[in-house]
């Protein structure tokens, strides 16, 4: 049998940080005109760098949330700028962020299809509900992750906290599918 290498792609990388210290947003609206703030809409302001392409939400409490970027490292530099840019606006901050990455999404591709209706019998922890959802929705012990599995052999892979728990599950995954005979190879 044909055995290809799954090709995996990181979509987006969540992370949180905090610089441990109130800020004022209304403050960084004047000095930064291209942010977004509604306070009436949403608590959040809206920091998006174009490079790398990401957004970052910053709260009044100092927290911040970062989304998509496509690596780990990538997510760490975003905020790190962010914090950068602040600064030189002359919006005082003191600590540097602490920045924690609390999701990964991936897309998988395994490079064959998948027999849907046998995996669902055979995977643990897994749920299959084709009227509802095209996909079986396994969730993984270690890492833990979720991943999506569709008759394609097209998979999502989220809930990892590092790159490498993406790969893990990956391979953990495909590994079953192959040893369970569940894999089809044109």
């Amino acid at each position: 049998m044909p055995q290809t290498k799954p090709i995996v792609s990181i979509v987006n990388v969540v992370a949180s940080a905090s610089v441990d210290q109130k800020i004022d947003l209304n403050d960084i609206t004047k000095k930064f005109p291209e942010t977004e703030y509604n306070p009436e809409q949403f608590p959040g302001l809206v920091f998006r760098i174009k490079n790398p392409k990401t957004a970052t939400l910053i709260f009044r409490t100092g927290k911040m949330v970062c989304t998509g970027a496509k690596s780990e490292e990538l997510a760490i530099k975003a905020v790190n700028i962010v914090v950068q840019r602040l600064r030189k606006g002359k919006i005082k901050i003191k600590k540097d962020a602490v920045i924690t990455v609390q999701n990964i999404v991936s897309s998988i591709n395994l490079g064959g299809k998948i027999h849907l209706e046998k995996a669902a019998r055979t995977l643990p922890r897994s749920m299959y509900e084709p009227e509802q959802f095209p996909g079986i929705i396994h969730r993984m012990v270690d890492p833990k992750t979720v991943i999506l599995i569709f008759a394609s052999g097209k998979l999502v892979c989220t809930g990892a906290k590092k790159e490498s728990d993406v790969y893990r599950s990956v391979h953990n995954l495909h590994s079953l599918l192959e040893e369970k005979d569940l894999m089809i190879y044109e």
